[in-house]
């Protein structure tokens, strides 16, 4: 497995681009401590393993109307719920990620797959509300999920909509 060595403070486990796990860990942690990480964590790293190998291979055709559906979709959703929150993002970028369906930087700028295009119009509409909501709160504290819950009091049951494959 290969290290990739930094000045973070803690160990953290990912799966890279090329499919192969990754530990990230501080400079001068012992191996040792690394190697009793990935054995305590090797449930997860082989559960990721099998996802990836049994994710859907997209065309570039495919990938191109994703994108296109997401560029015209998610701005006007993004635009109705902001205004209900009284927030403005910086920017809206639609990307590739395939680990995450929207994110949210410290500049307030917020990224969405395209693959969020795959899901429910209510799974997308908790995805622009929680990305919204980082706006306001730039954690996952209980005060962040309230912010969520005065725009869409069931966000719980869009959640699981959301991990519905």
């Amino acid at each position: 497995m290969k290290i990739i060595w930094s000045q973070r403070k803690t160990l953290a486990l990912c799966i890279n681009r090329q499919g192969e796990p990754e530990v990230r860990a501080p400079y001068g942690c012992p191996k040792a401590v690394i190697e009793r990480f990935i054995q305590k964590n090797q449930a997860w790293i082989d559960r990721r393993l099998d996802e990836q190998k049994n994710q859907k291979q997209y065309s570039a055709e495919e990938i191109a109307a994703l994108r296109k559906r997401a560029k015209e979709y998610l701005p006007p959703r993004v635009a109705y719920y902001a205004a209900q929150m009284g927030v403005a993002p910086t920017a809206v970028r639609i990307t590739s990620a395939r680990t995450r369906y929207g994110s949210c930087s410290g500049r307030n700028s917020i990224n969405f797959s395209l693959y969020l295009m795959e899901k429910s119009d209510r799974a997308i509409d908790y995805v622009v509300v929680h990305e919204l909501a980082h706006i306001k709160q730039h954690n996952h504290s209980p005060t962040f999920y309230k912010e969520i819950e005065k725009i869409l009091p069931d966000y719980k049951e869009r959640i699981k909509e959301l991990k519905q494959k």
